[in-house]
């Protein structure tokens, strides 16, 4: 599931840490080994670089419900326990979903961080562009994903997104000359010191046939939130505010990263809780229900959650595929959202930086599903 963007976090990761937007809502401990609480939301609406989205009026309730997990798994020969996979991970954040009981967090811990800590979510954003795409074609915003980008965004004609469609925005094969471990870094950089991200997509060039391939690729994100704006004539992060977020039953504020020229990332940076991640994991498992309301398009939650293309059967429509149906938001260096529909459980790990242990994170929350389902049972 993850073997593809290991090897883009891994070198990727010390670029990308330490060029976050200068105004960022710090995850790393501070004086005393504990987590700085977000700026007053107030500063955070006055400041370039972030747009805040407001809570549901009606949250989904999560229950606690604490249970003893005993997990262990084997990866590569080596058996460990869930509590050594959250060391070596350096894990700050980890929130475990019963969802089949209820909506209980059956376990729950966190390290130099706190139930309130909003946490980068790297990459993880993607997933909720992919819905944000799923519910304007629902709303008839985007009369089809086979529609070209420029359809939508006739800036793009002459780059080398011109002609491309957002199926393959979304499945990761829009064939421009990209390499991510080399290219996002200077890419976020300049996004965050307030260069647009409009001028950076129209300067992208054709390397390769659309379609043929996977290539992961972050700038194709960007786009895929710019049509979102042009399309429903919503800023994108206001669209998320209104038909996800407050809609999905989140709990909190959420900090979302732009350019500081009116364009949301959309490739990254969400500082949420791990509940209301856990909530949008939530959402999914349940095909796109909160409270009993649809809010993601039930085809589209099976549409973006199976194989999308046959070069690629690991990757769907902004989400990472895995064994038994299961699927996955994944960020930088150790941010994940996983769905376990074959167990009804839901998992949010979160961490400042780490490479260590990632090749075992599938084993290790496979093991951690099976165990909440036999602990129910019991």
């Amino acid at each position: 599931m993850r073997s593809r963007t290991l090897a883009a976090g891994a070198v990727a990761a010390a670029a990308l840490l330490v060029s976050a937007p200068a105004t960022a809502v710090r995850a790393d401990p501070g004086p005393g080994g504990r987590v700085p609480s977000p700026p007053p939301a107030s500063t955070m609406e006055r400041s370039a670089g972030f747009d805040l989205l407001r809570p549901s009026a009606d949250p989904v309730v999560l229950r606690d419900a604490p249970r003893r997990l005993n997990v262990t798994y084997t990866h590569e020969g080596r058996t460990r326990t869930l509590d050594q996979y959250l060391a070596i991970t350096g894990t700050q954040g980890f929130v475990v979903l019963d969802a089949r009981t209820g909506q209980d967090v059956v376990f729950e811990r966190y390290s130099f961080a706190s139930r309130d800590t909003r946490f980068q979510s790297w990459s993880m954003a993607k997933s909720f562009t992919s819905a944000a795409i799923g519910i304007a074609l629902e709303e008839g915003a985007i009369s089809s994903i086979d529609d070209p980008v420029t359809a939508y965004l006739p800036e793009l004609r002459g780059s080398g997104y011109d002609g491309v469609s957002l199926r393959d925005l979304l499945r990761m094969s829009s064939g421009i000359a990209w390499e991510e471990t080399t290219d996002v870094p200077p890419v976020h950089v300049a996004a965050s010191l307030g260069a647009p991200l409009p001028e950076m997509a129209r300067q992208r060039v054709r390397g390769w046939e659309p379609g043929s391939r996977f290539e992961y690729t972050s700038m194709n994100s960007f786009v895929l939130s710019w049509v979102v704006s042009r399309a429903t004539g919503v800023p994108y992060h206001r669209y998320v505010e209104q038909r996800l977020w407050q809609p999905g039953g989140m709990e909190s504020t959420v900090y979302l990263g732009n350019d500081s020229n009116g364009n949301s990332m959309g490739y990254c940076c969400y500082y949420a809780t791990d509940r209301d991640f856990a909530r949008f994991g939530l959402l999914y498992l349940r095909g796109g229900k909160a409270n009993g309301r649809q809010v993601v398009p039930e085809s589209w939650v099976k549409e973006s959650t199976r194989p999308s293309a046959d070069f690629n059967q690991g990757y769907g429509l902004h989400w990472w595929l895995g064994e038994d149906g299961d699927f996955m938001a994944s960020g930088l260096a150790g941010q994940h959202i996983y769905v376990s529909p074959k167990h009804d459980v839901v998992i949010v790990k979160s961490t400042l930086a780490t490479v260590l242990g990632q090749d075992e994170t599938e084993a290790a929350f496979r093991a951690v599903a099976a165990e909440v389902a036999r602990t129910r049972a019991a």
